[in-house]
């Protein structure tokens, strides 16, 4: 991973292209110079042309050209009241909003860049309980996608990614992205880690999953981490790191395989419940009010698991057999409830 400088983006709205912004600004040059050939040839009386003394169209055209980008020969002056009031009180801001979009690209690129300061500013100081995804590859999408799925805002998701175009694509997804090298400290506090509730750390290498886990446990000592590993061998390591949860990806996918060799329809099932979004899904929820003390079998989901303060309860568990208003269950439903 690339050690370079951390940057943080915010998502933005979509904005026109370079090309449709100069078209447009040409619009609006073309509608002031239009607007004050209007006026100029409405009171052409009150204006005296050094050559012939009359003002034409042509000549309210030049005379507008002129006078909008302050070359002003003094050949056509205005020099009845009225033509002096109308280039004082309509002309002059003309003139004004002509030059403004004359220079409108480098006053756009200095707004620019004081709101995004503004914005990250604001972002800095607003944001909290949030969760920090650490690599934003096949695993750190399939994340966030999740998350989104279940109801968690992507303003509170900030991706970590050493790839600018991983980080350009977790922007465009609505996520705040940091690049950077999330092994470093700064890197972390730049997505504020220290203060998210939550950390996941799915990157490419197990030994970048390490540092990147001993790294935000040492800036957050409350938050939950959850990583992803390749090898099984190296799960403990990660524990010992400071991760509450450690997932092994490529033992994980040959427990698939092997239960889709034995079981083609038992393996479209577990593919099933660990795709979010269509067919059935695996969720944990609190219990609510009707459901405290019933059996987890008389519930309409179909009850996994109950999470009882630190303790997980399977659903046969005599202790489970009621449930409490403080419990959280892990059910199965389908994708539409």
């Amino acid at each position: 991973m690339s050690s370079g400088g951390a940057a943080l983006v915010l998502p933005r709205r979509a904005r026109a292209g370079p090309m449709r912004q100069v078209v447009r600004r040409l619009l609006y040059a073309l509608l002031c110079l239009v607007a004050t050939v209007v006026i100029v040839y409405a009171d052409r009386g009150g204006y005296h042309d050094n050559a012939d003394g009359a003002v034409s169209l042509v000549d309210s055209v030049y005379y507008a050209t002129v006078t909008l980008s302050t070359t002003g020969y003094g050949d056509i002056v205005p020099y009845s009241t009225g033509a002096r009031l109308s280039n004082v009180l309509l002309v002059t801001p003309l003139r004004v909003l002509f030059l403004i979009i004359l220079v409108g690209t480098t006053l756009e690129v200095l707004t620019e860049r004081t709101r995004e300061q503004y914005r990250q500013q604001r972002w800095r100081s607003t944001v909290r309980d949030h969760i920090v995804i650490v690599g934003y590859g096949t695993k750190g999408r399939s994340v966030g996608k999740t998350l989104v799925g279940h109801g968690i805002r992507a303003d509170q998701i900030v991706v970590v990614d050493p790839d600018p175009k991983a980080v350009e694509a977790a922007v465009a997804a609505g996520f705040a992205g940091v690049t950077g090298d999330a092994t470093r400290n700064d890197v972390l506090l730049r997505a504020e880690t220290q203060r998210a509730k939550d950390v996941v750390v799915a990157t490419q290498r197990d030994d970048t999953a390490v540092l990147v886990t001993l790294t935000a446990r040492q800036l957050n000592k409350h938050a939950t981490v959850v990583a992803s590993v390749r090898e099984e061998e190296n799960a403990p390591l990660l524990r010992q790191s400071g991760a509450n949860s450690v997932i092994t990806s490529s033992s994980s996918a040959g427990r698939i395989l092997g239960m889709s060799m034995l079981s083609p329809s038992a393996g479209r099932v577990m593919e099933d419940l660990i795709t979010y979004g269509s067919g059935l899904d695996l969720i944990e929820r609190p219990v609510t009010k009707d459901e405290a003390g019933r059996a987890p079998r008389e519930l309409r989901d179909l009850v996994v698991s109950v999470k009882r303060g630190h303790r997980l309860l399977d659903h046969d568990d005599p202790e489970a057999a009621r449930l409490e208003i403080t419990d959280r269950i892990i059910a199965i439903r389908r994708a539409s409830a």
